[in-house]
């Protein structure tokens, strides 16, 4: 549901607080009716947030000469995390202590140190003073309705800003590895471990476990398209890898024994919270009127720079957790969950810890996962639905109709609303062929027409599980880390930096400024592959000559504010640049960009369009392996379903008008190909149907009318290719004629089998 734009003060939060106390209940009955289930994406998050978390508090700990530890992050992000959980408005949000808050209470001691009259002795009192500015203006904005304007932050802004945090994250991962290799400061660098060789041994081992862990996670992630092990056991890994793979490479470092000195490889370090002087800071505010007075005043100012940090950082992180592309059923809660904020950066300061704020990537991750939980939970449903049907000699339409049904049951209206008018995505065009080419579309049907296993995914719609115990429970297992200090200090650094990585790479499918990246590093005799599958739009509206100057633009954007963060003040200001995103895509980029193509790079929420079912590549590989040196290079697609990113299909299918039976197209197709692979789209690609194939050729199973692709356009030219093929076609063609000669090539060796 879309963000209502008012700036009456106190009605945005007016209108928050009713839709959410509405759907209140269901928030919690929902959660608890998933069942065990839930604690896969509990799980997934908590470590997500628990582990950045533990080493931003020991970043803090270096920076502030030990006053603030993992112990305060920790807390604040247990404490934040519950109380948002309980009584915040949009569950899916993750809060925790981030990055540009590290950054701040970093430059906050380095001012505050120096300085007789406050010292390290005051810091955190003085801190607590910039908390209570900061909440004052959180306040404010929430009141006046400043979340009103996320609504200008278009897909070029959110998908900026994340692929920013992305390597925000890998840069975190990388300085991290090249620092095993280095004498850490405040060290002896007499000590044994820290000789040149064994710091050396120490650098290569974190290597293993960092890369170790990154590769095995992100093939975790994966397991439920392996084609080993029972289905269960390839759910379980996917829902646990991660945090078992965090387990697994943790034991891994206890291998070497007592054959290394102590301290190879390195681990975390902490005190823990039953420490002396551990606890210090929880008594800040008796302190706090022993500022003097011209600080308290001056606190202002570093006040506005976080509190229009968090405004954007906390409302960006919702909005990511809340795209449409997800489908949410329940109201958003911006104005409400700023208020929010502003009272729990009111508490952090006063008790004297870091405060928490929205974070990105987990908050998306979070949805994602979410996503995830409520696609099993409706699958099981409908093959056991389906399964049944069958066994009753179901026709495919009554088939589909008692799927539709237990499907709208497994839909609960909120109070407020009526029942779900969403239903399943239709029945593949190729199923219904087949059903009807049987001679009775009412006919019974069987797993050799509809396969269960396989289209039951294709006809399910992307739902999420909104509710709110899973942020409780991952909340309460991160504060659970406060007490379990001494296990966790077990886990090696290197461990932390491959997580540091995986979450980097996790956060990228989806992110379509990424994937124009990806294209325009694609060879030009590749990209019509990207049609073959899902795709978003703009590859087929837009000319690539406009795609690669749009991604350049968006490219040199982002790398000025990677470079910002760089700066040791400004770095903290880098949320201001993605801010000004929105007067450059009202104002300026209409004056670069032909408006259709602006809105389909850009579009708040992008269609994406059906693959082209023609495997070309893979039946030349197959019948013409000599035929060109380049046939082993396949194309890592732009847009491809099995990384767990979430898309809507919103472009109109093409039907067919009459059933085909399969007896008329046996003269035609090769068994090997795809009943569909007569796609009009690939005679768009061709832009005229072949002389050699009219006279042989039926029509085409499919009917109906495609966009013509641009894909190739900007590329004539550039995109030549010699084929020493064994027909006589022996010239330079470009893209468009190379696609045009293959597939009739293709065609001409069907005709021969």
């Amino acid at each position: 549901m879309s963000l209502e734009e008012t700036f009456v003060p106190f009605r945005g939060i007016k209108n928050d607080l009713e839709g959410r106390l509405r759907c209140y209940k269901q928030d919690w009955t929902g959660g608890f009716l998933a069942g065990i289930r839930i604690l896969a994406p509990t799980t997934y998050i908590f470590f997500a947030s628990a582990i950045p978390v533990i080493s931003f508090g020991e970043q803090l700990e270096r920076d502030t000469d030990g006053v603030l530890t993992a112990v305060q992050t920790l807390a604040s992000t247990a404490l934040c995390g519950i109380i948002h959980s309980l009584v915040g408005g949009q569950p899916l949000l993750i809060l925790g202590v981030a990055e540009p808050t590290v950054l701040m209470y970093t430059f906050l001691f380095n001012f505050a140190k120096d300085r007789t009259d406050l010292g390290p002795k005051l810091f955190l009192a003085w801190t607590g003073w910039v908390c209570v500015w900061t909440a004052f203006l959180l306040f404010l904005l929430a009141i006046l309705g400043a979340c009103s304007l996320i609504n200008r932050f278009t897909r070029v802004a959110g998908e900026l800003f994340g692929l920013l945090i992305a390597m925000l994250f890998m840069q975190q991962a990388i300085k991290g590895i090249v620092d095993e290799f280095r004498i850490p400061e405040r060290e002896n660098p007499k000590a044994l471990q820290f000789i040149a060789s064994w710091r050396f041994s120490n650098g290569m081992f974190a290597l293993v476990l960092s890369f170790g862990l990154l590769l095995t996670a992100l093939k975790s992630r994966k397991a439920r398209s392996w084609r080993y092990g029972t289905g269960w056991l390839r759910g379980f890994i996917a829902d646990y890898g991660v945090p078992l793979m965090v387990l697994v490479w943790t034991g891994v470092s206890y291998m070497p024994g007592n054959s290394v000195p102590k301290g190879i490889p390195r681990r975390l370090f902490s005190p823990n919270p039953w420490s002396p002087g551990a606890y210090e800071n929880w008594t800040v505010i008796k302190e706090m009127l022993n500022v003097p007075i011209l600080y308290i005043l001056g606190a202002f100012i570093p006040a506005t720079m976080i509190a229009v940090l968090y405004y954007f950082d906390h409302s960006v992180a919702s909005q990511l957790a809340q795209q449409k592309e997800f489908n949410l059923r329940k109201p958003p809660s911006f104005h409400y969950d700023l208020l929010v904020l502003g009272f729990l950066t009111l508490l952090c300061g006063l008790i004297g810890i870091p405060p928490a704020n929205g974070v990105i990537p987990q908050s998306p991750m979070h949805t994602k996962s979410l996503a995830t939980l409520k696609h099993q939970l409706l699958r099981n449903r409908l093959v056991a639905t389906a399964r049944k049907s069958m066994s009753q000699n179901s026709s495919l339409g009554q088939l589909y109709g008692n799927m539709q049904d237990a499907y709208q049951q497994m839909q609960t209206p909120l109070i407020y609303q009526q029942q779900s008018a969403r239903g399943l995505n239709q029945l593949k065009d190729s199923t219904i062929q087949l059903a009807s080419s049987m001679g009775n579309i009412g006919a019974p049907v069987d797993e050799s027409v509809f396969d269960i296993e396989k289209e039951i995914d294709d006809l399910l719609p992307v739902e999420v599980k909104e509710q709110r115990v899973s942020n409780l429970l991952q909340a309460m297992m991160v504060g659970c880390c406060v007490a379990a200090m001494p296990v966790l200090k077990m886990i090696p650094t290197s461990v932390l930096w491959g997580y540091f990585a995986f979450m980097a790479i996790e956060s990228l499918p989806g992110n379509q400024f990424w994937e124009r990246i990806l294209l325009l590093f694609t060879s030009p005799s590749r990209r019509y592959k990207v049609l073959e599958e899902y795709h978003a739009t703009f590859v087929e509206t837009v000319p690539f000559k406009t795609i690669t100057a749009f991604t350049v633009f968006q490219t040199a954007y982002l790398l000025f504010c990677f470079g910002m963060t760089w700066i040791p003040l400004a770095g903290v200001l880098f949320p201001l640049m993605i801010m000004l995103l929105v007067p450059v895509r009202q104002y300026v980029l209409p004056k670069l960009f032909k408006g259709a193509h602006l809105t389909d790079l850009d579009a708040a929420e992008y269609e994406e369009s059906p693959a082209l079912p023609f495997i070309l590549a893979t039946e030349i590989d197959t019948a013409l392996s000599r035929s060109f040196a380049g046939s082993g290079e396949i194309l890592d697609e732009v847009v491809t379903r099995s990384r767990g990113e979430i898309r809507r299909v919103n472009s109109s299918k093409i039907t067919s008008s009459t059933a085909t039976p399969i007896a008329d197209t046996k003269g035609l197709h090769s068994p090997r190909f795809p009943e569909k692979a007569y796609s009009p789209r690939v005679s768009e690609l061709r832009r005229e149907q072949s002389p050699q194939l009219r006279g042989r050729e039926g029509p085409s199973p499919r009917s109906g009318e495609a966009r013509p692709s641009k894909l190739g356009e900007g590329s004539h030219g550039s995109a030549s290719k010699c084929f020493p093929l064994t027909c006589p076609l022996p010239f330079l063609l470009p893209l468009d004629d190379e696609i045009e000669t293959l597939s009739v090539l293709c065609s001409s060796l069907l005709i021969g089998f």
